[in-house]
């Protein structure tokens, strides 16, 4: 089905109700009509097809357009035909009023393709996917690979919407955006199941780039190249493992990396007892990451979309209750607006 929009802001509802009736009934729609003494009109308007428009008439002026049409029904431009003439009508009812006039394009429903997802702070976008390359449910999350026309390849893991192959400027800024030097140095990556950071690190002549993750995100060609054709190469080695019992274990051995990189999900995919909520999970992997971290070694991970200012500042509280003294940095990066931080050990008095 489709949703067609509109939205007026004008006065006299009564005028508009009226007003609009003749549209609607010469494309043959029955009319209903419910009226509230204090809370306007509802006006449905049904075709014989089984499309249909909802008006709503506020006392205060606004006044909401809905109208919805199956595919094989209504063909565009009769839609189009119908909302110009009420878009016409409505200028004409309100010349002597103040008028705001929003037309918003059709939603899709029930398409074989979902193009909509929401962002991390709950506004819905609508993508140009053209195609499901990859569905599937791995053991711990759904994967799904989404052609956008704009954007290639989109990675969505359970639902959350995370990289794209366009999205360089995300593998950069956790990274350290071009700051730092990883020639000849130890480096450990916490999840990154698209291969785009293990495949920009390697280019960087590191002395050994181990990465930890449970799944890996085929069809992301453009982001991890051929990195992930081998579990080892000359400068790395992946291990298809969870990442805490080997963080575990390297705090136990006493391994240290110059740089741990935590690119996994913001929201855990499973938790022991031991991580019985989001921030226990997140301030375990922080203190695990901070055992296996050098003294002069730097963590850098994603934080959140930069307008979930509470969750940020919730994140940044578990910062202050490590095992360890730290400080941090933060930069805003256009992914869109995403924060990244950079978190390193308190030099030691």
């Amino acid at each position: 089905a489709e949703h067609f929009v509109m939205l007026f802001l004008v006065a006299d509802g009564e005028t508009i109700l009226k007003g609009l009736q003749s549209i609607f009934q010469e494309q043959g729609m029955t009319e209903s009509v419910h009226t509230w003494q204090d809370h306007g009109y509802l006006a449905t308007y049904i075709n014989k097809n089984g499309s249909f428009a909802n008006l709503r008439i506020y006392p205060h002026g606004l006044v909401l357009l809905d109208l919805q049409s199956y595919d094989g029904d209504a063909q565009g431009k009769e839609v189009d035909s119908l909302l110009n003439k009420v878009e016409e009508r409505m200028k004409e009812l309100s010349q002597d009023s103040t008028e705001r006039v929003k037309r918003l394009p059709p939603i899709v429903r029930g398409g074989a393709i979902d193009r909509y997802w929401p962002t991390a702070d709950g506004r819905l976008v609508e993508y140009d996917i053209d195609k499901v390359v990859y569905d599937e449910d791995s053991p711990y999350q759904n994967i799904k690979i989404l052609h956008s026309k704009q954007f290639g390849n989109i990675l969505i893991l359970s639902g959350d919407v995370n990289l794209a192959e366009s999205d360089l400027a995300y593998t950069r800024a956790i990274m350290g955006s071009g700051k730092e030097d990883y020639s000849g140095k130890d480096v450990l990556i916490l999840g990154g199941g698209d291969g785009g950071i293990l495949c920009e690190i390697v280019k960087l002549k590191p002395k050994m780039v181990t990465m930890v993750e449970i799944s890996f995100a085929k069809y992301m060609r453009k982001t991890c190249g051929d990195v992930l054709d081998n579990l080892k190469g000359d400068c790395y080695q992946v291990l298809i493992e969870d990442c805490i019992p080997v963080l575990k274990r390297y705090a136990k051995e006493g391994r240290e990396f110059d740089y741990v990189i935590n690119d996994l999900t913001a929201v855990p995919i499973s938790t022991s007892p031991e991580e019985d909520s989001t921030w226990e999970f997140l301030r375990l992997i922080l203190d695990l990451s901070m055992k296996v971290l050098k003294q002069d070694g730097k963590y850098f991970t994603q934080g959140n979309c930069v307008n979930l200012t509470e969750a940020l500042s919730l994140y940044e509280e578990q910062l202050g209750r490590l095992y360890c003294p730290v400080e941090f940095s933060k930069e805003i990066v256009c992914v869109p607006s995403w924060v990244f931080y950079t978190v390193w050990k308190k030099a030691k008095p």
